[in-house]
This record gives C-alpha cells, structure tokens and sequence, in this order.
C-alpha cells in the first residue's frame, strides 16, 4: 500500500466530488470544521463520499457562520463495497452503535437488522445506525461506505436471500469445530451474509429453517458464550480471514 497519512482528519459529504469542485458544507460539517476542528482560512481536510474516492479540498471564504470547500487533486481511488452483508438482531442502542462502527471497520458493505422472535429491540433507528458508520469510515479511512437496509423479519430475509448467495449462521448450537475449517471450499464470488442472533439466541424453528436453506454454512464462535455485539467482530474477522479480503496480499484499506 502506498504512503498514506491515515492521521488526517476526514470527512464525510453527500457531493459530487471532482478537482476544482466547489461546495458548501451542511451545517452539521460546517459546525465540525469551525467549531470542533476550529479550521481557518485555507486550511485543508480530507473528504469522500462513498462513490468518487478521496480528495484533498480546503476551506475557504470563511466567516463567523459560513465556509465554502474547493477540492484539490484526488489521494485515493473508490474501492468497490464488498458483497458482505452484516446480519443481525438489533440490540440495545450502546451496543448497536458499537456493532455499526465494527462492521463498518470490518469491511461489511451492507448492514441487515433482522427481527426475530427473541429480538428485544424491534423498533431501528437507521439513521443512528447511518451515522455511526459514516464516523466509523471517517476515523478509519474506510471510503466502501456500507449501506443500511430497512429492518426485516427473520422469515421475510430467509425468503428473499438468494440461493447461490452464502450464508454464515453463527449458531450457538453448531458442533464446536474450527471455524475456518467449516468455510474450507467455500468462496465469496455469489456473496456473503454473516447471521447473528440476539441475545438467547434463535429459538428451535428459526433454526430448523435457517438450517434447511441450500447454501448455508453453520460456524460455531468457539467454547466460550460471546455477547451479541464481541461475536459480530469474531465472525466477521472469521470470514474475512477465511474467505474475504484479509487473504489477498494486495488488500489495501477501503
């Protein structure tokens, strides 16, 4: 990987980017830059969008309430999102936005909350969730922004998840067994999902019925009870040295 001052400070935008392009922040960027940052004149920042790469841009036409960003040349191309989507039973808010910064470090490209019968929280703030992994990607100079789908229920994604696509059940009742060795022959060329479920677990039906899909694979997370929120890193570092990027060489940071 190229030479890359990942102490930068970053930001997030919704515009097009482009060298010699022009905007103004939203008041929520303006704030972080005057404010927080207390950048001046001429003083430069990293942004990115999610769709154009990374672009050195600096402040200018500074006043007490406004700003304007021009953007320079570009530092980083845009990777493409991995074809990993992050399953998942929402949780309590604390540990939800913990889970949404560690997918979005982990390299997930899609977050699915997923209802199921044992679910505590079923009410999904999406735009927390948004947030948390655009901070996320800011402080760890992920530019594949993941997306945030629309809480489903457990039957309706079973329903819907293609059948070539893999699925990855962390099931507390799998037979204790090297996870790596349990995706051994597998790939990720028709995408992978990653199913965790909430706290107690899914309950004998969701089992039977996530079990009898064509293309899954269960993966027990070792001997030890892992709440929620620690087996989302656990799985999600399983399948990313198993089959996801961590094994190409060539890997650099998205």
């Amino acid at each position: 990987m190229s030479a890359y001052d990942f102490t930068a400070q970053r930001l997030f935008v919704r515009d097009e980017l482009a060298p010699s392009a022009e905007f103004a922040p939203s008041a929520e960027a303006l704030n972080y830059l005057l404010n927080v940052l207390r950048m001046r004149e001429g003083a430069a920042i990293h942004v990115f969008n999610g769709r154009d790469g990374e672009f050195r841009a600096t402040l200018f036409d500074v006043s007490r309430r406004a700003a304007r960003l021009r953007v320079a040349e570009r530092l980083r191309v845009q990777p493409h999102r991995a074809d990993l989507d992050y399953c998942f039973a929402p949780l309590k808010q604390a540990r939800l936005d913990y889970v949404a910064q560690k997918a979005t470090e982990m390299g997930a490209g899609r977050l699915v909350p997923v209802i199921t019968h044992r679910t505590q929280i079923r009410r999904v703030n999406s735009g927390r969730l948004q947030s948390n992994v655009i901070e996320a990607a800011e402080q760890c100079g992920v530019l594949a922004v993941p997306e945030v789908a629309a809480a489903i229920e457990l039957p309706d994604f079973l329903a819907n998840l293609p059948a070539e696509r893999l699925l990855a059940f962390c099931d507390e009742h799998a037979d204790l067994a090297n996870p790596v060795d349990a995706l051994a022959g597998r790939t990720a060329g028709q995408g992978v999902s990653v199913l965790i479920g909430p706290e107690g677990g899914f309950d004998d039906a969701e089992r039977a019925a996530i079990r009898r899909l064509p293309n899954v694979v269960c993966l027990s997370l070792g001997p030890r009870v892992l709440r929620a929120d620690t087996a989302a890193v656990a799985a999600l570092a399983i399948l990313q040295a198993a089959i996801g990027d961590w094994r190409s060489p060539a890997s650099t940071r998205a």
